[in-house]
């Protein structure tokens, strides 16, 4: 779960994002739910692919089409290695929620805890080896950064994790992928100043779409 959920991912995702833009990494991420709903239906008992989900999904994949297509056009290049850095942090993450399903029974803070320091011991070593952490100087921004992504987005954020997919199931926990984007995009575009193309909005237009057609509950009440 370690692997899953943190190694993989967040490795993807910090090098991902010095190729392209925080929002469009962050829009990128928000395709997990699809990822998801397709490994419950083949990898689960009771989270079986209705036809809103599948719509949803293929809906969703066109929105990864519009994003990533025009990059693959132009050819491989960093960016677009970028891109599908992100697209794999995503289906990590999916299957993270999947795997996750076995820790239902275990309390939130011995879960997190154990996926912690799991982490730490199998990327410890490869930070030594490949990054050399003696011969950084990181400033005072940059530990302030570290402790608030280490406690407050990873900690914190894993109790919750945990007792959400204990009580809700790992679709519906990948459904927070709906505030992701959004969030993100105003975050880029305020406070780092990004600007994204047009491809970007329509992207973000079909993977929400996408994630309203597998959560269902907006057609529930539509038909009530």
């Amino acid at each position: 779960m370690g692997a899953l959920n943190n190694l993989i991912p967040f490795s993807l995702i910090v090098w991902g994002q010095t190729q392209i833009d925080s929002s469009l990494a962050a829009i990128l991420n928000a395709t997990t739910p699809l990822f998801t709903v397709v490994l419950a239906h083949l990898l689960t008992h009771d989270e079986r692919l209705t036809i809103n989900r599948l719509f949803g999904v293929i809906i969703g994949l066109c929105g990864v089409v519009v994003l990533v297509g025009p990059e693959v056009l132009h050819g491989i290049k960093l960016r677009s290695l970028g891109l599908f850095a992100i697209i794999g942090a995503a289906f990590s993450y999916s299957c993270a929620g999947i795997y996750g399903r076995r820790f239902q029974e275990l309390s939130p803070v011995v879960v997190s805890a154990g996926i912690l320091a799991s982490t730490t011991v199998m990327i410890l070593p490869l930070a030594l080896i490949l990054e050399q952490p003696w011969t950084l100087k990181p400033s005072t921004i940059t530990w302030g950064a570290l402790l608030i992504l280490g406690l407050c987005n990873t900690a914190i954020a894993y109790l919750i994790y945990f007792r959400i997919l204990s009580v809700a199931g790992a679709t519906n926990l990948s459904l927070v992928a709906f505030l992701i984007p959004v969030s993100a995009l105003l975050l880029g575009v305020f406070i780092l100043g990004e600007r994204l193309d047009w491809t970007a909005f329509a992207g973000m237009a079909f993977i929400l779409i996408g994630l309203t057609a597998i959560d269902g509950r907006l057609f529930q009440q539509s038909r009530r």
